[in-house]
């Protein structure tokens, strides 16, 4: 297992630590529903250092991206970033990233720490272009502070007006004594807040300055359970349960993302289910009665017919209620649908709704 540089730090708050995408990770400090709630009401602060920092540059940066993208990178400016995800050759995704771009011809990519090596191998496979790239996953931190409170609680720390930083931009700036540091309004809890990137022997020193300045706002630290709770929320896609090598963007809702103004990896059969449609589909349900849906739980209709399968399932602390992500047949997709939750041996009736669940 590799240690994050602040993993020593966890432990000492006693965290309960686990074993994530290869990494110690901490998945709880003091509970998941209070940690949730400490970012939906205020400021939390994640260590999501294991997350992977590919950097790309050249001439032909942005075509080697457009290549192996799915969402149309040319809107970019200096400032902007992206969400995006990697189509495979079979139907399904290889990963979803972020990409920033830095500069004119140099892009920052920001993968799953899972997927580190095999999305590195991916995109090294279809650089024909001469595209410098660097891994520097390994010496690259990530701090995320999020909740409605970050802006005001981290604004002591930098010379740039916080509020001023729009959602999915980012400005690389001073920031706890540190020049050069990438502030991006990125984040996967629908709560607001930023994600700071620093170098590995810096992250330290930056940890122990956020806290103190977010102190008078009650910060705390946030672990990877509630980290999944408050995506969830937000109906965000977790790549390995909701979204994989074997679901399609046009599948998981991702459409959005998939932009056939260019020409992209398996770009045309992606566009064919798209015009003719596909057989299943990634929707969000929540529970009518008491219970807690799991990851590959069966759906089933009211005859008791398997109609899908949950992918991500929880209690949400926001809502009190069972709620679910999860691929149905798309007879059964349809917002208000009646569906039902194989929980042991309980068929627990459940509905189809609207994405988010969480609505702020």
């Amino acid at each position: 297992m590799k240690n994050t540089a602040l993993t020593h730090i966890h432990e000492a708050l006693g965290a309960k630590l686990v074993p994530f995408a290869g990494y110690n990770m901490p998945v709880q400090y003091e509970g998941v529903t209070a940690e949730h709630q400490t970012v939906r009401s205020g400021v939390g602060v994640f260590d999501v250092s294991h997350m992977g920092e590919f950097f790309l540059k050249g001439e032909n940066a942005l075509a080697l991206i457009q290549k192996i993208s799915s969402n149309d990178a040319v809107k970019l400016v200096p400032g902007k970033a992206q969400y995006s995800c990697m189509p495979n050759n079979d139907g399904g995704i290889v990963d979803d990233l972020i990409i920033y771009m830095i500069a004119e011809h140099e892009y920052m990519l920001v993968v799953n720490a899972s997927n580190i090596e095999k999305d590195w191998n991916w995109i090294a496979k279809h650089n024909d272009l001469n595209v410098t790239m660097e891994n520097r996953s390994e010496e690259w931190s990530l701090l995320a502070i999020q909740g409605p409170k970050a802006a005001e609680a981290m604004q002591s720390l930098t010379s740039v007006d916080l509020s001023t930083i729009k959602f999915y931009t980012f400005q690389i700036t001073n920031f706890a004594g540190l020049e050069n540091v990438i502030v991006s309004a990125t984040g996967y809890t629908g709560s607001g807040g930023f994600e700071i990137y620093v170098k590995n022997e810096d992250v330290e020193a930056v940890w122990k300055k956020v806290f103190e300045a977010g102190a008078e706002w009650n910060i705390k630290p946030i672990g990877l359970a509630a980290r999944d709770t408050l995506r969830l929320e937000m109906g965000y896609c977790l790549y390995g349960n909701d979204i994989n090598d074997t679901t399609s963007p046009i599948e998981a809702g991702l459409g959005w993302i998939t932009k056939f103004s260019k020409d992209f990896v398996n770009a045309e059969e992606i566009k064919k289910q798209k015009e003719v449609g596909v057989t299943r589909k990634l929707v969000g349900f929540e529970l009518i009665e008491r219970g807690i849906p799991r990851h590959d739980y069966e759906i089933v209709d009211a005859t008791g017919a398997v109609i899908g399968i949950v992918t991500s399932g929880t209690m949400s602390p926001s809502l009190g209620k069972g709620i679910g992500l999860g691929y149905v047949t798309i007879e059964n997709a349809k917002v208000g649908s009646e569906v039902f939750i194989q929980i042991r041996k309980k068929q627990v009736p459940a509905k189809v709704v609207k994405l988010p669940f969480y609505k702020g």
